[in-house]
């Protein structure tokens, strides 16, 4: 269903989708979109990162077609950006920032003020949104190399915002930012005066939206306000669907007994009928026309009753198919008790490849939970890649005393080329297909889901198949170390990853700007690395 605008800036009709291997996304939908910030929410693997990429122009549709009032900018869900780049090359401007540096070194070819235009101030506008966006101490000259996960969003979020484009989309930007980012983006976001879609499961950001649509099932269907509106109207929508399931119910169950009745009263005529019969009460042609007139009525009445009793199971199915009935996942993690005295973790005399330094030894022992806090470029990643043993530390060592699995913000733990299964399959070599797709079941996959190549996974589809291989994997981990981890979820497999992690008995390492996720699962030790950053940039 498409929200009834006037005059929509972007719309989308008869939009068709599948991936090469034939699994369908969106089959016929048409959307308008108009003026103003758009929430756009549905479940993992609903398709809405696929509709902003069909939106943005970044995939082309089996069929349909799309239309904007003006320039599209798009803000794709993993915003890496290539290392070799210099920032003015990621925000677009470093052909008409050299054309500009060879006017001002005396150079008055014609090509240079044509690559310049009317762009004079281009390095004080690029500068002042840089320091909008809280990226004050990124120069131009810098290599992306050189930034953060987070730092990496920011800046391409600052290409678009220079670009000034019609229409922006924005697909999961909060996922790598920490809360002094976020605030920057929440307040670029209120100030933007185009159209505005965003795919977000930030409460925070999506209670800055003027509307919310929701995708499910292949279609949209609009929500007035904020999201909170959306829950308050959701939950009375829900709660009217479930008067409506126990009315049909009890219509099946009336239906049912009074076919009952009727039926006890024809058998009741019947052996009326036959006992006046053989009593020759009645002359026999008399009878044998009473015995045809009965036979005829009770085909009649069984016939009524069996209509009215199906049309009140459709009615039944009906109010059913109305009740949502959104799967969670069911995270079951492996018995990975650590006595309380057992060494973990040890961290000795550390210096990470970018900027922070651990001084002395810091260790982690039985079941503790760590969470590692601090700003975009702070080194929280690094960390964790050096622990795993991914990265060289530049100095000092990491010890891991016990088995452990990393789950990587990119999450690039997954062969793209291969199926679910068969990615979960090479973490346990020896556990059996079936255990392998009972365990996947849990994290909703199942049956073709399961076969589903994993290049073609949405966000939260990949983080569920990367958790399912590494707690599938053996020996368990008694040390999981999670970057980012409710980045790709919706808030229902949010809650389910907190079920699990508050009944795991091993130590964890988070690395979070999640504050409620991490005061959820039980955080017992914070490791600010901006102290240890600033401490280091200190002496």
């Amino acid at each position: 269903m498409s929200f009834p605008h006037a005059h929509p800036a972007l719309s989308c009709a008869g939009l068709t989708f599948a991936w090469p291997d034939g699994t369908p996304v969106l089959d016929g939908l048409n959307l308008a979109v108009g003026p103003g910030r758009t929430g756009l929410i549905g479940r993992n693997g609903s398709g809405k990162s696929t509709l902003l990429k069909l939106l943005g122009g970044e995939l082309p549709p089996v069929s349909g077609t799309v239309r904007a009032a003006g320039d599209i900018g798009y803000l794709p869900q993993d915003a890496a950006l290539d290392t070799a780049l210099r920032v003015d090359e990621a925000l677009g401007i470093a052909a008409t920032r050299a054309a500009l540096h060879a006017i001002e070194s005396g150079d008055v070819r014609e090509e240079h003020f044509t690559a310049v235009g009317d762009d004079w101030d281009v390095e004080e506008r690029a500068r002042a949104m840089l320091d909008q966006l809280g990226l004050e101490r990124v120069g131009l000259d810098r290599t992306t190399r050189e930034l953060s996960g987070g730092e990496c969003v920011l800046l391409r979020l600052a290409a678009l915002l220079l670009a000034r484009p019609a229409v922006l989309l924005l697909d999961e930007p909060t996922n790598n930012l920490d809360l002094h980012a976020r605030r920057r983006l929440y307040a670029a976001v209120d100030a933007w005066q185009g159209v505005l879609v965003v795919v977000s499961h930030d409460r925070e950001l999506l209670e800055r939206v003027d509307r919310v649509a929701e995708l499910r099932d292949g279609e949209v269907t609009w929500y007035g306000g904020p999201y909170s509106a959306y829950e308050e109207a959701v939950a009375a929508e829900q709660e009217a669907a479930e008067r409506m399931v126990r009315a049909a119910e009890s219509d099946v169950r009336r239906q049912r007994r009074e076919m009952a009745e009727a039926q006890v009263k024809l058998a009741k005529r019947k052996r009326y009928g036959d006992k006046q019969a053989a009593n020759k009460a009645v002359p026999p042609i008399v009878a044998g026309a009473l015995k045809r007139a009965a036979q005829v009525s009770a085909g009649k009445h069984r016939a009524v009753h069996a209509q009215r009793l199906e049309q009140a199971r459709e009615r039944l199915d009906e109010a059913v198919e109305a009740v949502r009935d959104d799967d969670a996942i069911r995270v079951e993690l492996p018995y990975t008790a650590v006595p309380p005295g057992r060494g973990v973790l040890l961290l000795r005399d550390l210096t990470l490849r970018h900027g922070a330094r651990l001084d002395g030894d810091f260790e982690v022992r039985g079941p503790e939970r760590v969470a590692l806090v601090g700003r975009n470029g702070s080194g929280k990643s690094t960390l964790l890649r050096t622990v795993a043993g991914e990265l060289e530390p530049v100095a000092g060592e990491a010890l891991v005393r016990v088995p452990h699995r990393f789950l990587p913000q990119r999450l690039d733990v997954l062969d793209d080329e291969l199926t679910v299964v068969e990615n979960v399959a090479r973490f346990a070599p020896d556990a059996t297909p079936n255990r392998v797709r009972a365990r996947l079941a849990r994290f909703l996959f199942r049956g073709a889901k399961a076969d589903q190549r994993a290049g073609t996974l949405s966000g939260g589809e990949r983080f569920r198949a990367t958790l399912a291989a590494l707690l599938l994997a053996e020996p368990a981990p008694q040390l999981l170390m999670l970057d980012e981890p409710t980045n790709n979820l919706d808030m229902a497999s949010v809650r389910s990853l907190v079920q699990a992690l508050e009944a795991y008995e091993g130590a964890l390492l988070v690395a979070s700007h999640d504050v409620p996720f991490l005061e959820a699962i039980g955080i017992t030790r914070r490791l600010d690395l901006d102290a240890l950053t600033s401490s280091h940039n200190g002496t």
